[in-house]
């Protein structure tokens, strides 16, 4: 925004300001100089109950000038929260996840479709108490009307355990599962994807090291590039260590472009890639030449 990054920090913020480790929202300008906007107090601090969120994971994310995030923990819920907060630093609760119907521990970013938020939570019981806890996707207005679009409801066909943020391609969300599908259980293989905004869920894709080459586990966003959905896995491939694969928006002709852990490429892709110029680029979280990870380029 004009010049000025913005982010957050999962721990961190601590006495000084008050606050009790639980996490930051902080600014920074692109020649280095940074100050801490919010200090969140978590669920217990001081030996005082807070509803205020704590532990933020995603990025934030700018609606006519308004910074949107998640704390991943806390609220009155307390399965963390939905906040809203300026430029300046003030901060407001929006939503606090009840850790039940609404879900609970979102740890992705939001994503602004015409105004409305969308986003997902790692877990959340559904009605009629069929889900024990595999994640749901949930909308939410500005002003913090939320609602459950989706509850995954056994952690098998449908997936369970949305890490990753959703992506808009032509008003339809797409986005991942880091456990489930038809080959798993609720912490294994996953799943991609789509939704509607008025909640019409498809399952494209249950991954499996069992098939193939293929990956397992994704857990980074989705990425649209003329026509076709790229993403990572952090897990499997020919060689155990994770891929970058490629699918049609009807997820019927997933194809494996690389699979990392062969010589220095790298290991567990646990970041979305991006699109430069027809190019990906990504990271890994650890191997490469000194076992710490990477960052490479694909051409897909």
């Amino acid at each position: 925004m004009k010049g000025v990054l913005y982010g957050t920090t999962e721990y961190g913020g601590i006495p000084s300001s008050g606050g009790c480790n639980a996490g930051t929202v902080f600014r920074i300008s692109t020649l280095g100089a940074e100050k801490i906007l919010y200090r969140f107090y978590g669920y217990y601090c001081h030996d005082h109950v807070y509803s205020d969120g704590g532990n933020p994971v995603a990025s934030l994310i700018n609606v006519k000038g308004k910074l949107y995030g998640t704390t991943s923990s806390g609220g009155t819920g307390p399965g963390g929260t939905i906040f809203k907060i300026s430029t300046s630093g003030r901060e407001k609760v929006l939503h606090s996840f009840t850790l039940y119907l609404d879900g609970a521990v979102p740890v992705a970013n939001l994503l602004d479709v015409k105004g409305s938020l969308y986003g997902t939570t790692q877990s959340g019981i559904g009605s009629g108490g069929e889900n024990t806890g595999f994640g749901t996707v949930f909308t939410t207005s500005t002003t913090g009307t939320e609602s459950v679009l989706y509850n995954f409801p056994n952690g098998a066909s449908d997936g369970a355990d949305p890490a990753a943020g959703l992506i808009n391609v032509n008003g339809t969300l797409y986005g991942t599962t880091a456990g489930g599908g038809d080959y798993g259980t609720y912490d294994t293989y996953g799943t991609a994807f789509s939704i509607t905004t008025s909640g019409s869920f498809t399952s494209l894709h249950s991954f499996s090291y069992v098939t193939a080459t293929d990956g397992s586990r994704p857990v980074a966003p989705l990425l649209y590039v003329r026509g076709k959905l790229y993403g990572t896995t952090s897990l499997e491939g020919a060689y155990g260590k994770g891929t970058v694969f490629r699918m049609s928006l009807t997820g019927t002709d997933e194809k494996v472009l690389h699979s990392f852990g062969h010589g220095s490429d790298g290991t567990m892709p646990l970041a979305g890639l991006i699109d430069v110029n027809g190019t990906l680029y990504g990271t890994t979280s650890a191997g490469g030449k000194y076992g710490d990870g990477t960052v490479f380029a694909l051409t897909p």
